[in-house]
């Protein structure tokens, strides 16, 4: 493969990873909002507007692509890999899980297994790939956050 050959190449598949962890998550978005539900929760005092989440999660989201675009030109069937996919999979089942089923116990778990595969990606990307590894951070601090969030909810709407 000759190297325009090669630049392209890598062009596509940037572009296909960053479509899909932000597309994904647009499409999780538009199908599991915030209803009214969501609504009547009590909420603790640090949650957020509800209009931080949309350009946050299309950072992160960027961020989430280029990291996993990174590690997969490195080592396609690498632990690191592996678990790129599966931070994604877990990543997208929490707002159906959240929002559309109203389970915020089995959300919590959920995001709590997401903050361990986003800490497990970081340990193994942080040698080899550390600029991937450094994406992830800010993800990484924002689920934790969202953990935060998600089990304050669980506790203030619990049936004592």
């Amino acid at each position: 493969m000759n190297n325009q050959t090669d630049k392209r190449h890598r062009t596509i598949s940037l572009i296909a990873f960053v479509v899909l962890a932000l597309g994904g998550g647009m499409a999780i978005g538009f199908t599991s909002p915030a209803d009214a539900w969501y609504a009547a929760l009590a909420k603790p005092g640090f949650n957020p507007p509800n209009w931080i989440f949309p350009p946050v999660w299309t950072a992160l989201y960027v961020m989430i692509g280029i990291a996993g675009w990174m590690v997969w030109n490195r080592a396609r069937r690498s632990a690191a890999m592996a678990v790129w996919w599966a931070q994604l999979c877990l990543n997208f089942a929490w707002a159906p899980l959240f929002f559309s089923a109203h389970r915020i116990d089995l959300a919590l778990v959920v995001i709590l297994a997401l903050l361990v595969a986003i800490a497990a990606f970081i340990a193994l990307t942080s040698r080899r790939v550390p600029a991937a590894a450094l994406l992830f951070t800010p993800y990484g601090v924002w689920v934790l956050f969202a953990t935060a969030l998600n089990a304050s909810i669980g506790w203030l709407n619990a049936s004592h």
